[in-house]
């Protein structure tokens, strides 16, 4: 790996996406709208948003970034880009950093936005550093990019990327705390909850929001950022430069 590349890349992939409105507007408009929704639909039961609303600032980062990254992955590898860059002195490693330093960077300003907008305008309580709910918002879009990155060699369409979806994502959500608490699953299903690593995102965002104690977040935030270590490991290892 080398540390000039690898940020090559990232401003490479950040002067892509400033290009591109669409992309930015899911990445930092989309999240925003919503939990605006959200705490339209719950206007009445102020106190199911207060619930809901930290693992929402855990999901969306996650689940934008892996969508966009895998689309985006396969598109450069099918378009021939990819295989442009690889004649260039450029490891496979330098190419996945780059993309999670890129989207890193944009997970940061998401997260600050998302947050203002649940805190400042929506009332969401927060008894935690607020500073700490981007802080998680990045190691889940860290993470969602990583994954995102991974899953995209195995697929051969766009639309192939997107099936992943329901594969890697939906189950996560499903099982994180959002919709039941993770100690009233069935002991099964909370042993594989237990496993998935958006679970520690979302309870990292619950404890700030309950606790002013940062020491369980820190802990939280340290899992998510191990997961994310071994996709980005995997992705590595199965990185192809184009589509056979």
């Amino acid at each position: 790996m080398t540390p000039r590349v690898t940020l090559a890349i990232a401003a490479r992939v950040l002067t892509q996406l400033r290009r591109d409105h669409r992309t930015l507007a899911m990445l930092l408009v989309l999240p925003c709208l919503l939990q605006a929704l959200l705490w339209w639909v719950f206007k009445g039961s102020p106190l199911v948003f207060d619930r809901i609303g930290p693992a929402l600032l855990a999901i969306f980062p996650f689940f934008v970034m892996f969508l966009v990254t895998s689309v985006t992955t396969l598109r450069e590898r099918s378009s021939g880009t990819l295989e442009r860059l690889f004649t260039m002195p450029m490891g496979r490693l330098d190419f996945l950093l780059g993309y999670a330093l890129a989207f890193g960077a944009v997970a940061a300003v998401q997260a600050s936005v998302a947050a203002g907008v649940a805190i400042g305008l929506l009332d969401l309580d927060i008894r935690g550093a607020a500073w700490l709910l981007v802080v998680v918002g990045v190691a889940d879009a860290v993470l969602g990019t990583a994954l995102g990155l991974f899953v995209s060699a195995f697929a051969r369409t766009e639309f192939q990327a997107v099936q992943f979806l329901p594969a890697i994502v939906v189950p996560q959500i499903l099982l994180c705390g959002l919709l039941v608490p993770r100690e009233r699953l069935p002991q099964v299903l909370e042993f594989v909850a237990d496993l998935l690593p958006l679970s520690y995102a979302v309870d990292a965002m619950e404890h700030l929001a309950t606790s002013t104690r940062s020491g369980e977040v820190w802990r939280d935030v340290a899992v998510v950022a191990g997961f994310a270590l071994v996709a980005l490991a995997l992705g590595a290892a199965t990185l192809r430069r184009r589509t056979d």
